[in-house]
């Protein structure tokens, strides 16, 4: 049900941001600084480089996790380290990118390399996309949801042990 009501918002939101003969979008100076800010965050991500986190990263950010929530400029700083000595040669691609005065939507592929050290991240190459958000406030992100297709995720975990041999079939008789 989550899938299909964010499907549907960000269905919304992608309609309501075209181009037609009859509509013209004005980028304001607001979301641009917006968007400035997410790709200094991106670039972080990429090269390890946390020097650019202090000047767009509020002091209380809150970054919502499938670990729970981690609070604080410092948990994203770590955060970056932890990626950035995890999966090497990591590259992040712009689908698609949309903002507003408040928030910046981001379409994001990822490839790169895992080293195999994070459990249930196999050693060697992956490929995933995702859904980037980020709430600004004031020209700082204030909050962050990543939200990611589930057959990334699946791709990039490791194939389940075969059966063991000494299990029973209790479904015949």
């Amino acid at each position: 049900m989550k899938k299909i009501l964010f499907a549907a918002f960000a269905m919304s939101m992608f309609a309501s941001c075209t181009n037609d003969a009859t509509t013209t979008t004005k980028v304001t100076t607001e979301e641009q600084k917006n968007v400035a800010a997410s790709d200094v965050i991106m670039k972080a991500f990429q090269t390890g480089d946390v020097s650019g986190i202090d000047s767009v990263v509020s002091d209380d950010f809150l970054d919502h996790t499938d670990r729970g929530d981690m609070k604080g400029r410092d948990s994203l700083k770590s955060m970056v380290k932890f990626v950035t000595a995890n999966f090497t040669n990591m590259k992040a691609e712009k689908k698609r990118e949309i903002a507003d005065g408040e928030y910046v939507w981001s379409w994001l592929r990822f490839t790169g390399n895992s080293n195999g050290t994070v459990p249930g991240m196999p050693k060697g190459p992956y490929d995933m996309e995702s859904i980037e958000l980020s709430k600004f406030k004031d020209g700082k992100a204030v909050e962050h949801w990543s939200f990611m297709e589930v057959q990334d995720m699946m791709k990039m975990m490791p194939p389940p042990p075969p059966p063991s041999k000494n299990t029973t079939d209790t479904t015949k008789k």
